[in-house]
């Protein structure tokens, strides 16, 4: 457990373990707006500790642990610098970039920007921004506004996961009193300005083994036409689709998502 201090008032909480070996790779997990190192510190992590493979998992700035000064907005730049500047500072070996949602465009954009990597890995992340998902992308804010986080999720959670998942969860959600985020707290900041991205992103520019899963119970996100095209620009993609999986891919199906993992790991170990 350690802090990347940027300055006096802003700062990344971050879980770093070196892998076993010399020239081990590293997966750098990158979370989504709501996501936390807890997401991938129960299970796939540990699990790649366990093969050999180092881990770097950190929170966002806005998100638990990692602090923010209270004037500043957490826009697309903020958040690809940081990541940037964590991989510098921490340096780990071999780094595979690994983000699920957005984090997955904040990872490429931080190796189109000249972060080290021997590997990247998208985790339900291609997309465009049409009309259905900005008008999405533009409610959400809202929800948390006038419900919190726990509005949005029980809105939202049996349209992103599986049904199992969901089955399991339901009795997290639809409780009520639903009461407004703080317009200052950390997820009102990331929900409010991730309106904003630019998801316009080049991916034929991507020079780099790159992994993308996708879940089919995805009913948000997933256009299955716009990611035959983005998936055919990478010049070395490999793909996965999932027929048991959604959008939540490190919580529905950790073991799985550890497994794929570390057998991409080994690809990239051998080269």
């Amino acid at each position: 457990m350690a802090e990347l201090q940027l300055d006096t008032d802003n700062a990344l909480f971050y879980l770093h373990a070196p892998p076993s070996e010399q020239g081990v790779p590293t997966f750098v997990f990158v979370n989504a707006l709501t996501g936390s190192t807890d997401h991938w510190e129960t299970t796939v992590a540990p699990s790649l500790r366990a093969q050999g493979f180092g881990t770097l998992s950190y929170n966002l700035r806005g998100q638990d642990k990692s602090r923010f000064a209270p004037q500043i907005e957490l826009v697309n730049r903020l958040i690809v610098d940081d990541l940037c500047t964590l991989i510098e500072e921490v340096s780990p070996s071999r780094p595979i970039l690994t983000g699920l949602s957005i984090g997955g465009l904040y990872a490429a954009q931080a190796r189109a920007r000249g972060a080290p990597a021997a590997g990247l890995v998208l985790l339900n992340t291609l997309r465009e921004i049409n009309p259905r998902i900005a008008w999405i992308n533009d409610a959400l804010p809202h929800y948390v506004a006038t419900g919190g986080a726990a509005l949005f999720m029980g809105l939202m959670m049996p349209l992103l996961t599986n049904p199992e998942f969901a089955a399991t969860v339901r009795g997290n959600y639809l409780k009520g009193p639903y009461a407004p985020l703080d317009p200052a707290h950390g997820h009102s900041n990331l929900m409010r300005n991730s309106v904003a991205t630019a998801w316009d992103f080049d991916w034929s520019s991507l020079d780099l083994p790159t992994l993308v899963i996708t879940g089919r119970h995805d009913r948000v996100f997933r256009d299955p036409d716009v990611i035959d095209r983005l998936f055919a620009l990478l010049p070395d993609g490999k793909r996965e689709d999932w027929d048991d999986a959604g959008h939540l891919l490190p919580l529905e199906r950790p073991e799985r998502l550890a497994e794929s993992l570390a057998r991409f790991g080994r690809e990239i170990k051998g080269t």
